[in-house]
């Protein structure tokens, strides 16, 4: 459990302190408030990585020249500062050289908001994102090889875009250490899909009444039946044309079908919200059972665009005992379902506690 937050020159907050309630802790205000903010430094000090945003240096509020997020998760006091260039890392006071010492002692987490649509209409980008945020909290090794498959990706498309003639030589050394990440993204990514498969199904039937069948699948862009290595070298005259590296994680997709149809063509709004929910259902039933715990539920202005059905339906389907955070614009949702916890009104990237 987290049971109090604390920033410090963090986006718009000069200084924040939450002591957040076991189980609900509700943020309600106007949008850019400063709501989304705070559940953004709940996610950057467990996971270190934010939701909306790669570049760590737009975390640092304006002016200053660091910012700072600590919490104690179960007892222990995690410690996260980061500058526009450095990030230093502290359990119990003691310093993490490394950001696996880092993780381990930290918790799990759900990151859910209104671009989660975006697995359903957007482009495979974003389902290879989710499939990433998930599998990187859920296999040790799986971080390591995306960042050391990433590297060599960068350095392989830019020897493709060099010169006039390519340099295949150092194309295929590339290629090589593409091949043993790969190699592990794919087999993690699998196995994820395997364990999703059937929470995906359990929820959109709570979200739907069980009116609809849905499944998805992991889709990999190159024979399984090949290597990297060996896919890569079939595509020689494809990759002279593009400039650019042909096959890979970097390509993979996951099927979404909503009653044997293609769910990211044919499926209404509704269809869609429900089939975005039920994956990020999945995902905390999923990392619950591999890790033992439920996850924090970082959960963005969801409730306030669901019908009553869907909101309790949601609620119903989260693991047992898991502590949710969850922004809002109003309360009345809340007050209609009966939502017990703390609630803090957030203004002009200040708060009070209304109750709880």
């Amino acid at each position: 459990m987290l049971s109090d937050l604390f920033v410090r020159d963090f986006r718009c907050f000069a200084e924040a302190r939450l002591e957040l309630h076991p189980d609900v802790t509700l943020l309600v205000g106007r949008n850019a408030q400063g709501k989304t903010s705070l559940i953004e430094a709940a996610c950057v000090l467990l996971r270190l990585q934010s939701p909306r945003t790669s570049n760590r240096a737009e975390m640092v509020r304006f002016g200053a020249a660091t910012c700072l997020v600590e919490a104690h998760w179960h007892g222990k006091r995690l410690r996260y500062a980061q500058s526009a260039t450095t990030r230093r890392l502290a359990v119990d006071g003691a310093t993490c050289s490394r950001s696996a010492d880092f993780l381990a002692a930290s918790g799990v987490v759900v990151w859910m908001d209104h671009r989660d649509m975006n697995l359903l209409r957007g482009g495979a980008e974003h389902r290879r994102r989710f499939l990433d945020f998930a599998a990187s909290q859920m296999f040790p090794d799986y971080l390591h090889a995306l960042r050391g498959y990433e590297r060599a990706l960068r350095g392989r498309n830019h020897v493709l875009k060099r010169d006039a003639s390519i340099a295949w030589k150092q194309a295929d050394a590339f290629a090589r250490v593409m091949d043993g990440f790969a190699q592990t993204l794919w087999q993690r990514r699998a196995e994820l899909c395997a364990a999703l498969g059937p929470e995906v199904s359990l929820a959109h039937a709570k979200l739907s009444d069980g009116v609809e069948n849905v499944c998805i699948t992991y889709q990999r862009t190159s024979d399984a039946a090949l290597s990297l290595f060996e896919a890569l070298l079939t595509m020689r005259d494809e990759e002279a044309r593009t400039r650019s590296t042909a096959f890979g994680p970097h390509r993979d997709d996951i099927g979404m079908r909503l009653n044997d149809l293609d769910a990211t063509t044919f499926s209404s709004e509704g269809q869609q919200r429900s089939f975005a929910l039920a994956m990020k259902l999945a995902q905390a039933q999923v990392l619950e059972h591999a890790c033992g715990s439920p996850p924090l539920m970082l959960m963005d202005d969801v409730f306030g665009e669901l019908d009553a059905h869907r909101r309790r339906a949601l609620l119903s389907c989260l693991p047992p005992g898991t502590q949710k955070i969850i922004t809002t614009t109003n309360l009345d949702w809340a007050d209609a379902d009966h939502l017990a916890g703390r609630v803090f009104g957030v203004e002009q990237a200040k708060f009070c506690r209304i109750r709880g």
